[in-house]
């Protein structure tokens, strides 16, 4: 990258406005400190976050007097300055796209997501990076890729550590139960572990639900645990619904105490970084083994610490197979729970 250069080189688009603060905050770092001396350029290397729920007004002026060298932004902040000419695809050489199997996955996302691949594959120099913990049918992926000129036909498929892809610090343990029982059930596991902060996964609500008008499961949990689980008084929600400034202002809240119990869809599986997080619990077992992947890698976080990491599922008899696959597709063993001991 040239720094002397005033326009927008590289582009980092991600799924979620807390991924792409985490994102930013990186690059950053990395910009600030040189890989060598032959880097070290007179202007510094600068970097602006586009992110949803900002004051998007403010980041209009910035891109046009002074663009960034690194621009880091969801694609929908991302097309709403495309669409008003902005700034322009045309000065990007480096295209990342992270999280690209959940953007992929997601109906809000994805129409908008193959429109900016469509753009940017006009540009004559120019590098895709398409980032991911989990790839799935990755040969597949990129022939789509390269059939639909997204990217080169050169691709380089670059894969870290695939030996293992579950962290070796985690344990894994399941409990059966009735359906009806599960809210009991969790709370059981909360008294006996006692976990100083732990994320409680819950599935999405259903549009049948929805339209039913029937109260979310997160919000039924939540209220279930204020009622019943006295030993943690900071328990926060965390999903897609919710605004950006609710979303913001309980990952805030989170930081600044030492415990926390978060109960959350899978949106706080891609990117949010809490280190802290020794607990993970499956209150409604993940769609597939990339969604086991991404919640159980929220903990075994922190750098150096001995402390046990624990993921526990709660399932039904009839879908044990399905976390039986799970352990069979990312190599880890699952140990039952006899919770009538």
């Amino acid at each position: 990258m040239n720094t002397q250069r005033s326009s927008v080189q590289a582009l980092i688009v991600v799924p979620t406005r807390e991924l792409g603060i985490q994102v930013a905050k990186v690059a950053r770092l990395l910009a600030a400190k040189p890989m060598d001396l032959e880097m070290k350029q007179n202007k510094p290397c600068t970097v602006m976050a586009l992110l949803d729920g900002g004051t998007l007004k403010r980041h209009k002026s910035w891109l046009k007097a002074e663009p960034p060298a690194i621009l880091v932004a969801t694609i929908r902040s991302l097309c709403q300055m495309l669409e008003k000419q902005v700034f322009k695809l045309d000065t990007v050489q480096i295209l990342v796209i992270d999280e690209v199997d959940f953007m992929f996955n997601s109906s809000k996302q994805v129409s908008s997501l193959r429109k900016l691949l469509m753009s940017y594959s006009s540009c004559n120099s120019r590098q895709t990076v398409f980032a991911s913990a989990s790839i799935p049918q990755h040969k597949r992926f990129l022939h789509d890729c390269i059939q639909q000129k997204w990217t080169k036909t050169d691709v380089v498929h670059i894969h870290v550590n695939p030996i293992e892809p579950m962290p070796s610090c985690l344990n894994h343990r399941f409990v059966t139960c009735h359906r009806h029982r599960r809210h009991q059930t969790l709370l059981y596991l909360l008294q006996w572990d006692r976990p100083d902060s732990a994320i409680i996964f819950v599935g999405e609500q259903s549009e049948k639900s929805k339209k039913a008008g029937n109260a979310p499961p997160t919000t039924l949990l939540l209220e279930f645990l204020k009622n019943s689980y006295g030993s943690c008084s900071n328990i926060l929600l965390l999903e897609e619904d919710m605004n950006f400034n609710a979303r913001a202002a309980s990952l805030s809240e989170v930081r600044q105490k030492e415990g926390y119990l978060i109960v959350a869809t899978d949106i706080a599986a891609r990117g949010i970084d809490l280190p802290e997080t020794t607990h993970i619990y499956n209150f409604d077992l993940p769609r597939s083994a990339v969604d086991y992947l991404h919640r159980a890698g929220r903990t075994g976080r922190k750098p150096f610490s001995n402390k046990n990491c624990i993921v526990t599922s709660i399932i039904a008899s009839e879908e044990r197979f399905v976390l039986k696959r799970y352990e069979n597709e990312l190599m880890f063993d699952c140990e039952e729970l006899d919770l009538s001991l």
